[in-house]
């Protein structure tokens, strides 16, 4: 057999395998009546061969096209928000959505393929060169929602302005006094924490005012960075005035932080947030925060998957969606001398 001369078939299949054209298309159609080491053979030739059936190619997939949502770690309320985008945007297409969890297993590429996948939505997953090759190899589009890295610039990818929110946020804590403000972040390489980070550092050159060492801290986008992130700041000699955090979970961490220690939010310690996600609603006192239309990237990603799956050129492999400051009730002028900074 040589795939790469012509489209490899259901009888190439078989004959390779030893089977009939029949239980190779029950293999491919996913009927149960076939022995399990027989259909293990014939789905490693079928990925061996980057076998496509026309069925996804040509009918149903055209009709009713799937796209594969993947994600990585747990489901928070950032993952569901963007989620409930990707959802919505879908159904008002005719396509359907599975989600599940990042894969790392051998041709798991191909496995979708032949589950009728169309496209793969990943949020913010990392994805390797390997992962890129095999998709690649398949043939699935990809777009990354949020990209924690991108590996490759022609990796479709949806956004937001984060540079901008960095800026808007820092240049919110200055307007109100604040000259003592620290970044409370993500991972240090994250393509999204960089920009925020550098839009916070734009604005607090801009206003002239100083950034000590030790009021830049990277962690992970998780409330266990918040809480851990903020005793060191605190326990500064100088301590901040105000903490602008990489996300609403790492100002959360920050506000109990401050609870636990009896400073009061925001009368001792003012506290934005980033993503405008529920918990920034719910939050004691409400996060003042930067919103990331995480709903809108959703509805984008899917509509760019869909055109991907249908052979589009889109305009532009990344999209960037603008971010707002939404002011709540964490943050107001500092005081001259609090227990904090005594």
């Amino acid at each position: 057999m040589r795939p790469n001369a012509r489209r490899t078939t259901l009888a190439d299949i078989a004959r390779a395998a030893g089977v009939s054209v029949a239980t190779v298309s029950k293999v491919v159609n996913d009927r149960g009546d076939v022995a399990p080491h027989t259909r293990v053979r014939v789905q490693e030739l079928l990925r061996r061969h980057d076998y496509l059936a026309p069925v996804f190619r040509h009918t149903e997939a055209v009709e009713n096209p799937t796209i594969e949502v993947q994600f990585q770690g747990g489901l928070k309320s950032y993952v569901a928000e963007a989620l409930e985008g990707i959802v919505d945007s879908a159904a008002a297409s005719g396509a359907s959505v599975v989600v599940s969890k990042a894969s790392s297993a051998p041709h798991w590429a191909w496995d979708l393929v032949s589950a009728g996948r169309r496209a793969v939505i990943a949020v913010t997953s990392v994805y390797t060169a390997a992962h890129l090759g095999e998709l690649a190899r398949s043939g699935l589009p990809l777009v990354v929602l949020d990209p924690l890295h991108l590996p490759d610039s022609r990796v479709n990818s949806v956004g937001a302005t984060n540079f901008a929110g960095g800026l808007s946020a820092t240049r919110h804590l200055l307007a109100l006094g604040h000259r003592r403000v620290a970044y409370l972040g993500g991972p240090a390489m994250a393509v999204c924490n960089q920009a925020r980070m550098h839009g916070y550092r734009a604005a607090m050159e801009a206003e002239g005012a100083r950034v000590p060492d030790g009021y830049v801290r990277p962690g992970e986008f998780t409330y266990e960075t918040g809480l851990l992130g903020a005793t060191a700041l605190l326990d500064l000699e100088a301590p901040p005035t105000a903490v602008f955090a990489g996300n609403d979970e790492i100002a959360l961490g920050v506000i109990e932080t401050a609870r636990a220690r009896g400073l009061r939010v925001p009368e001792d310690l003012s506290v934005v947030g980033f993503d405008d996600t529920s918990l920034a609603r719910m939050s004691s006192p409400p996060l003042t925060t930067v919103r990331q239309p995480l709903r809108e990237m959703g509805a984008a990603a899917l509509r760019t998957a869909l055109r991907l799956a249908d052979g589009e050129k889109v305009e532009s492999h990344h999209i960037e969606l603008a971010t707002e400051l939404v002011v709540r009730a964490s943050t107001a002028p500092p005081r001259e001398e609090t227990p904090a900074h005594r």
